[in-house]
């Protein structure tokens, strides 16, 4: 019965490893606006897009507010080198579309994982099983699995981060509109690679941190266990 509570401890565990990774995700895609205006002004966006920068801020806007379904199109109307038009192209939007699918579909799989936390924790109530001292431990043998598996897949991107770009594009999108040509879309201007490689840096460190608390709060509850059965130890003494 013991092994069963482990596993289970363990798949809630590293459901919540993925709840934070994607809740990493969103924090830096949408809670963070200032970072757009950062990253335009580091890779010279403005020059390359001939936009002003509130012009440019109102289209990230309403893109963010595109990817999380709060909008239902993205004919975004703006200025472009003084001229009124249409910010994305047929291409782009039909792209974006793409992109939106695969936010969307985030959110969902975080969904699912909370439910799966609330069902193996119902699981282990009705087992009645030791809850205060398997649920820490569970989730620091989680922490590490997942930390571990997802710290390889991080040094084998880093190692050559434009060809796991191709291959990322390549798995989750069936088509090559996401190939976009920087002398008529303006959506791969605002994004450039180097862009891509600071937010997944960002999302690494907003994730790292999520789980270091994590860690830390199970580590301290397991060493504050382990006391409090030494000294009940000593008393029986």
């Amino acid at each position: 019965m013991k092994r069963l509570h482990g596993i289970l401890g363990i798949l809630g565990a590293a459901a919540l490893m993925v709840v934070l990774f994607i809740t990493s995700i969103e924090a830096v895609t949408y809670w963070t606006p200032g970072y757009y205006e950062k990253e335009y002004e580091k890779y010279q966006v403005l020059d390359a897009v001939h936009m002003e920068m509130e012009d440019l801020l109102e289209v990230t806007r309403e893109m963010m507010a595109y990817l999380r379904g709060r909008r239902e199109d993205l004919h975004v109307p703006t200025i472009v080198d003084g001229q009124p038009r249409e910010f994305f192209s047929e291409r782009e939007i039909a792209h974006m579309e793409d992109v939106r699918g695969l936010f969307l579909a985030a959110m969902e799989i975080r969904q699912g994982c909370l439910l799966v936390i609330g069902m193996v924790l119902a699981l282990l109530l009705l087992m009645r099983a030791d809850l205060k001292r398997l649920v820490p431990r569970a989730v620091c043998a989680g922490t590490l699995l997942f930390f571990g598996v997802l710290a390889v897949l991080a040094g084998i991107i880093a190692s050559d981060f434009s060809r796991y770009f191709v291959v990322f594009h390549h798995i989750f999108f069936d088509n090559d509109l996401w190939i976009l040509d920087p002398s008529v879309d303006l959506l791969i201007n605002i994004v450039p690679e180097p862009f891509f490689m600071d937010t997944a840096a960002r999302i690494g460190i907003t994730f790292g941190v999520c789980v270091v608390v994590v860690f830390g709060i199970c580590v301290a509850v397991i060493l504050g266990q382990k006391r409090r059965d030494a000294a009940g130890a000593g008393s029986r003494g």
